[in-house]
């Protein structure tokens, strides 16, 4: 994919788009944003300026859009999706109608030459020992709606021509549309907010990675794909295969006031529990840079600018 090629990013005002828009922009290709701002999200305000920055407001799963949108593409980045167990379950038609049947409109609409880098999830893997690395190879077994749709959007792209899947690992940094339920922002977040946190299931087990690598990830796709395509990748960091416990700790290290109980009683609803292994990305090229320690830092000078809570008068 030459520099100055045009990519369409679907979900582009989210957590992970906001931040990879900015990356593509400055890695010289051209951005042509999608989102519905499901979120009343400002997060690409800060890319209006740049002349190979477009904006369009509209749904991912609008045909007639969607269409004239591919037109002008060379490769597409589909990040619109219902992310997270409770979103999900709230409005499963909306999670299926979009994790998967976008992505199906996406795929029947663009031509064979156009390069599809698909982000599904390493929750796919479910719950398996803790103990035993997952590959690519490794059976998925989602245990959610939101990792059922996303491995059903695999299967669908990975059947079809010119398609690449990254399968990440929980996503952890600051980022221009913050989040704050995914794991480690949010044990970061009960550190400096809350001071304690309630842990259940402390040994489950789970892979990370920082959200910048993430972006440069999709970028060395979009740079290498003959290497790359027809293939599905794990996107983590192999030092950060950690239990919850052991995360927790880490960030105690940070926050030393952290008071951190490990329940006994009462369950997670979200089971997961595996560690993976992102050789297959370092063999095609790729490394993830940013360490876990690195995203705790990050996030405690973000978190100083959250001001005060809407609801607390703190």
């Amino acid at each position: 994919m030459t520099k100055k090629s045009t990519v369409l990013v679907t979900g582009a005002a989210g957590y992970l788009g906001s931040t990879l828009c900015a990356s593509l922009l400055e890695s010289g290709y051209r951005v042509l944003a999608l989102d519905n701002l499901f979120y009343n999200e400002t997060s690409l305000f800060h890319l209006c300026a740049h002349p190979d920055f477009e904006f369009v407001f509209g749904d991912a799963r609008d045909a007639g859009l969607i269409k004239s949108l591919v037109a002008k593409a060379d490769a597409i980045i589909p990040l619109a999706a219902m992310v997270g167990v409770g979103v999900c379950n709230r409005d499963p038609e909306m999670t299926r109608s979009t994790n998967f049947g976008a992505i199906e409109l996406l795929n029947r609409l663009r031509s064979p030459d156009q390069l599809i880098v698909y982000p599904t999830t390493n929750s796919g893997y479910g719950t398996s020992t803790g103990e035993v690395y997952c590959t690519e190879e490794t059976p998925l077994s989602p245990i959610s709606l939101y990792g059922e749709t996303k491995a059903q959007s695999e299967a669908l792209l990975l059947a079809s021509q010119n398609a690449i899947c990254l399968r990440l690992a929980t996503v952890f940094g600051m980022s221009p549309r913050m989040r704050l339920d995914l794991l480690v922002n949010h044990f970061v977040y009960a550190a400096v907010f809350d001071r304690y946190l309630v842990i259940f299931e402390k040994d489950f087990k789970r892979n990370y990675v920082h959200v910048r690598d993430v972006a440069d990830c999709f970028i060395h796709c979009l740079s290498n794909p003959g290497r790359m395509v027809g293939r599905t990748f794990n996107v983590g960091l192999d030092q950060a295969n950690l239990s919850k416990e052991e995360l927790a700790l880490k960030v105690k290290e940070f926050v030393p006031d952290f008071y951190i109980h490990f329940s006994e009683i009462g369950t997670d609803p979200d089971k997961r529990n595996y560690i993976v292994s992102n050789q297959r990305l370092a063999e095609a090229g790729f490394v993830a840079k940013r360490s876990l320690e690195d995203g705790i830092r990050e996030l405690l000078k973000g978190y100083k600018m959250l001001g005060r809570g809407k609801f607390k008068n703190v």
